[in-house]
């Protein structure tokens, strides 16, 4: 695989305060440049941004998968397999609400990986995972 290059992404969020906290201090995210509108951070390399925007009924959808209802859409990163299981207790410590509970799925399987799912104040769901074998991130 070649290097990655960072992504960026930008996520609506409700409560602009209250999701900084949640970035800054649960997730442990170095903050870069903000507004009042908006807080840019290093998500593991990468460029994310939560920006303000008024709260918004919306449905909730989800997917089976692994026979888990996994949240749809959602976003994350990969992390290296030591990294996941130190940052799954952190998030434990900080009582993080699982959607999906730290697990491996797949396993003995191709694709085998240990992922989580949790939302941020704002509803957005977050999917960490990693994998023991970096070269299964696209096996079929």
């Amino acid at each position: 695989m070649s290097q990655l290059s960072p992504f960026h992404l930008a996520i609506p969020v409700n409560n602009l305060s209250e999701c900084r906290n949640f970035y800054t201090n649960i997730l442990n995210l170095e903050e870069g440049r903000s507004s009042d509108h908006w807080v840019d951070y290093n998500f593991f390399g990468h460029q994310l941004v939560i920006h303000y925007k008024e709260k918004i009924e919306e449905d909730s959808h989800s997917n089976p998968v692994d026979g888990k209802d996994v949240p749809v859409p959602h976003f994350g990163v990969v992390l290296d397999w030591n990294t996941f299981w130190d940052f799954t207790e952190l998030l434990k410590l900080k009582d993080i609400k699982f959607i999906i509970e730290p697990y491996i799925r797949f396993e003995g399987k191709v694709g085998e990986q240990a992922t989580m799912f949790f939302k941020d104040p704002s509803g957005n769901a977050l999917e960490f995972k990693a994998f023991k074998d970096l070269g299964q991130l696209f096996a079929k």
